[in-house]
């Protein structure tokens, strides 16, 4: 008996001197800021943003026609707030509304860089309108804020972008690399008509990027459990899109003598088995890389779960939300409170995780639900990106300017799970990255696409500054 305890100790010893020898192992990956010019932004920017959110460039649906009043009236304010833009760059125009910006470099043997944002933003529900501070396209400027649709999703990047290259431009700056400057306007709705359509015309023209720049990632504060610092996450690839339609058919009948298998009963336990049965967490790239770069910013404890994740990573990926998710956001079926419906049927929406596709959430879908629901396709659906690397100059120029405007923060490398219109430029980009700095924490977090949409003036010159410093450091 002694024996075998002393076999259990030793065991246990040696697991726990592996654990804190791989805790101690890891070691931070944060690279040293340097010392950045300070930039003078004009107050004018603020206001250029609130006029911005003026116009209603409302993606309703990807079957509705874009406002050609808004989206015009829009273009023509880029053309008057923007004089030197439109003078030294060239801007075309894709499928109607859409636009893309050519800045001519000084180096033609350089791969050229894409900074994208999209003009477009969500509706705005009606009953919420006495919850918002100011009318949602007003526009409406204060001591602190820029308020209104669009500030945060996506206008606010967009204005950021054109603001840093028209002051770059007052100071007859000249890039090395040419830069191109892609919005799409219908990225709400998937961007099959816009920014698909930009990669398209420069995949045609030749054009072939070091990097390409999009929204998608951010600046967390006070969002990651345990950890006391900001965390800058750039977003190396992003979860596939997919909605399946769940049909039931039957005979229907009176309300006064079900079936032993109602239609929606059929239809809800269709429901609730795919939510009790989903797909399983896995540890793939490129979460694999949070791990490693947000482990060594913990406290010991902490750091090391994610220096073991041979043994902890099951609590961690649910935190990361790593896996597939399922989410019924549609049900129809019924017409009146007697009648047992011959037809009821619901909507489910996935978010796929690298590694997964399409085809195999269908399968899933069809081995989990009874044979008597039929499930197709519906809408817009896209499998998940490939993913970019951090093995680039592009990425350290980009590490370097996030760790140098923001020293306090550390920079993570990962996995969004919502969608951007960067996923159409892979095939024409050495490189996508998805990260604007942005400021998000647990109080603003729910203004995307909610009530109440603003951005602080402060973060929005930092947006404008950090594209200013990227652009030079790029070049």
């Amino acid at each position: 008996m002694k024996k075998i305890l002393f076999a259990i100790l030793l065991i246990a010893l040696l697991l726990f001197g592996i654990l804190v020898f791989n805790t101690l192992s890891l070691s931070s990956k944060q690279v040293e800021p340097e010392q950045l010019t300070e930039v003078a932004i004009p107050n004018s920017v603020y206001e250029n943003l609130g006029k911005a959110i003026q116009f209603k460039t409302i993606s309703y649906s990807e079957d509705a026609v874009p406002d050609s009043t808004a989206f015009n009236g829009f273009h023509d304010f880029l053309t008057e707030t923007y004089p030197l833009i439109h003078e030294k760059l060239t801007l075309e125009k894709i499928n109607v509304y859409s636009l893309l910006y050519t800045w001519k470099g000084s180096d033609d043997s350089k791969k050229p860089l894409i900074f994208m944002s999209h003009q477009d933003v969500v509706p705005v529900d009606a009953p919420t309108l006495d919850k918002w501070e100011a009318g949602p396209f007003d526009g409406k400027v204060t001591d602190e804020y820029i308020l209104g649709r669009g500030t945060m999703d996506d206008k606010g990047s967009l204005i950021a972008v054109m603001e840093a290259i028209e002051l770059l431009l007052e100071q007859n700056y000249t890039p090395e690399r040419t830069i191109y400057l892609a919005f799409g306007h219908d990225e709400e709705v998937g961007g099959s008509n816009g920014a698909a359509k930009i990669a398209e015309h420069l995949k045609q023209k030749g054009v072939h990027a070091a990097m390409t720049l999009d929204e998608g990632g951010f600046i967390a504060e006070g969002m990651i459990p345990g950890l006391d610092r900001e965390a800058a996450m750039v977003n190396l690839s992003e979860k596939g899109f997919a909605s399946f339609r769940l049909i039931v058919e039957t005979l229907g009948g009176h309300s006064s003598q079900p079936p032993k298998e109602n239609t929606i009963g059929i239809l809800a336990k269709a429901i609730v088995d795919l939510e009790n049965n989903q797909l399983p967490y896995r540890l793939v790239e490129p979460v694999t890389y949070q791990f490693d770069y947000l482990g060594p910013e913990f406290p010991f404890w902490k750091r090391m779960a994610f220096a073991n994740p041979w043994l902890f990573k099951k609590p961690i990926l649910e935190g990361l939300n790593s896996h597939t998710t399922t989410a019924p956001t549609i049900i129809n079926g019924g017409l009146k409170n007697n009648i047992i419906p011959t037809v009821a049927e619901a909507t489910i929406n996935f978010r796929i995780l690298p590694g997964e596709s399409i085809e195999s959430v269908k399968e899933h879908i069809e081995n989990t639900v009874s044979d008597k629901v039929k499930v197709e396709e519906v809408g817009f659906l896209t499998n998940p990106s490939p993913v970019s690397t951090i093995d680039s100059d592009m990425y350290r120029g980009l590490e370097k300017t996030i760790r140098s405007m923001f020293p306090t923060s550390i920079v993570v490398p990962g996995l969004i799970g919502g969608g951007t219109d960067a996923r159409y430029f892979y095939d024409i980009s050495d490189e996508v990255y998805r990260f604007y700095p942005m400021r998000i924490n647990n109080e603003n977090m729910s203004r995307f696409h909610g009530i109440d949409e603003k951005i602080s003036k402060e973060n929005f010159k930092e947006m404008i500054e950090f594209t200013y410093h990227l652009i030079k450091k790029l070049n």
